[in-house]
């Protein structure tokens, strides 16, 4: 009757504000005193690249291990839901909801501007700005944006739409999923710290993007309009973009979000197709093929280097390209899984595991090569050939100049730079749309998982993230920037152990529920659909042709 009678989902008062206030403490420690949290942070920050770099190497491995198992495994074939619970969203729309949100604007930039400072800094001893260099320095990215980091995403998805739509918890929270491990303490103390760990690591996680987001659109927009890039016209553009995501979070899932991926989606087609086909079409798909060769060849050793002998150097321990890269770049996946986990299973329902690991781990990493391949191909082609001096202009102006001097030297830049600046836009805005929708659901009681969080309780998160982002940029510079990167990395540890719990839990529930035999062509007995009916248990589809 509670349910019936409310259009929303009410909030639970013991989780929002303790929240709210913890991050409004948090950002305001930051804006007003960078350098003691930033020694604080650093601190922190030498201390996990010195002694927990392997723990991040062996856990991209078995992130990757474990959802390549679940996805194709004996548990393939599990339903997120009932047998009455049908997908929500087409395919297409599912499909771009999750990739958009999974990547955000940092595609958009690093697709460009990454293979550049792997050109002039690349790991293993090669000579920098040489061939091999470059060769390596189009290959890297598609490693860290490839199968480990989707699978990140991809793990602690799993448990939590199994939660709600198999096992039936009432609300899209990390500390029920964690149930089958935690128990009762789900509920106490320990949940309570599990859900303010992930608040804090979103609004980190989130907010350091809009600080590296915003210099760049706002170069963008000044060489459009001409308008001087000044701090106030970095604010109008916090403004306006503020005001596309907000609208999207007011509206909701239906109609914001997934009408906003949909523009992005077929926007990024075109600019993809623009590049590919008034760039160098050849050398691009050239130096991509070399480079799924070059990756599938040195998969293995990458996926475990962490550069050892830096801990006995001279001087002590140093960042190493590992740790400065690799051990970052996991870390970051795992700072945003637990929000990015959240919204991917709100939309995923009626799906099975292997239809959400394919969506992820397949469809996100083409999505993300095809942005690396084009882009960095085309940036790598501008250095090489002298068409643009990247490099100097990456060390005198820095990244988002880069983007901009990049794609100026497109013929047709009239078009090309518009329409990527509103993709860097709506890329931006659907993160953070996907991060308030999240937020605003772990704030929302339990009992009402059917129904969508109210309106201003969207918009409170969806203002403080925008709040958060411009504040990095206002008060702290680079300092402050780096604080708020580094404090993401830190965050990574902290979140950890809370998707290995997840991961765990759902193993268990797994076993629990289906046993160690289960065949992925089973087909459920009439005892245990009359079960299922009755407890609302799991449902294995009957055959591969549902699936």
């Amino acid at each position: 009757m509670a349910i019936s009678k409310n259009k929303n989902a009410p909030i639970e008062p013991l989780v929002f504000w303790p929240s709210l206030t913890i991050v409004a403490a948090f950002g305001l420690a930051m804006a007003f005193f960078p350098d003691v949290a930033g020694v604080w942070v650093n601190s922190s920050y030498s201390f996990v690249m010195k002694n927990l770099s392997s723990l991040f190497m062996v856990f991209g491995v078995a992130a990757f291990l474990a959802v390549l198992w679940l996805g194709f495994g004996r548990y393939g074939h599990v339903r997120l839901g009932g047998p009455e619970d049908l997908p929500e969203f087409s395919t297409f729309s599912w499909v771009s909801m999750l990739f958009c949100s999974g990547v955000g604007i940092g595609l958009m930039i690093w697709s460009i501007v990454e293979p550049i400072h792997y050109l002039t800094g690349p790991p293993m001893g090669i000579e920098p700005l040489s061939d091999q260099a470059l060769v390596w320095a189009h290959m890297l990215p598609m490693f860290h944006w490839g199968f480990s980091a989707w699978a990140i995403y991809c793990l602690p998805t799993i448990p939590i739409a199994y939660s709600v739509y198999v096992r039936r918890e009432k609300i899209f929270r990390i500390s029920d999923s964690c149930r089958p491990v935690l128990g009762a303490k789900s509920n106490g103390f320990w949940g309570g710290l599990i859900e303010i760990f992930v608040l804090l690591g979103t609004v980190g996680a989130v907010g350091t993007s809009l600080g590296l987001a915003i210099p760049l659109i706002s170069q963008l927009l000044s060489g459009l309009t001409g308008f001087e890039d000044t701090m106030m016209f970095k604010g109008l553009v916090t403004f306006v973009l503020f005001g596309i995501f907000g609208f999207s979070v007011f509206m909701g899932l239906e109609k914001g979000m997934q009408n906003l991926t949909r523009i992005n989606v077929w926007l990024g087609f075109l600019i993809l197709a623009l590049v590919l086909l008034l760039g160098p079409t050849g050398f691009i798909f050239d130096l991509w093929t070399n480079s799924l060769g070059l990756l599938l060849n040195n998969f293995p050793s990458l996926i475990f280097q962490t550069e050892p002998l830096r801990l006995v150097a001279e001087g002590g321990a140093k960042d190493a390209w590992p740790q400065w890269w690799t051990v970052f770049y996991w870390a970051w996946w795992v700072a945003y899984a637990p929000v990015i986990a959240l919204f991917v299973a709100r939309i995923s329902k009626g799906r099975t595991i292997r239809q959400l690991v394919v969506a992820e781990c397949v469809w996100g990493t083409l999505g993300c090569w095809a942005f690396l391949a084009i882009f960095g191909a085309y940036s790598l082609y501008a250095q090489k050939t002298g068409l643009v001096d990247v490099v100097g202009i990456q060390a005198a102006r820095g990244d988002p100049a880069v983007c901009l001097a990049v794609m100026a030297s497109l013929p047709l830049k009239w078009v090309i730079i518009p329409a990527y600046t509103a993709l860097c836009f709506i890329f931006l805005a659907t993160t953070l749309d996907a991060s308030a929708q999240a937020l605003a659901n772990i704030c929302c009681k339990k009992g009402y998982s059917d129904l969508p969080s109210h309106r201003w309780n969207r918009m409170v998160w969806a203002s403080l993230l925008a709040l958060f982002g411009m504040g990095i940029l206002v008060t702290g510079g680079e300092k402050a920037l780096k604080t708020v990167q580094t404090s993401t990395i830190v965050g990574g540890v902290i979140l950890l152990p809370i998707i290995v719990t997840l991961a765990a839990g759902l193993f268990k529930s797994l076993r629990e529920d289906f046993g160690a035999a289960l065949s992925p062509r089973s087909i459920i007995s009439d005892k245990l659909m009359s079960k299922a009916a009755e407890e609302s248990a799991p449902i294995i589809l009957e055959t591969e042709m549902r699936d």
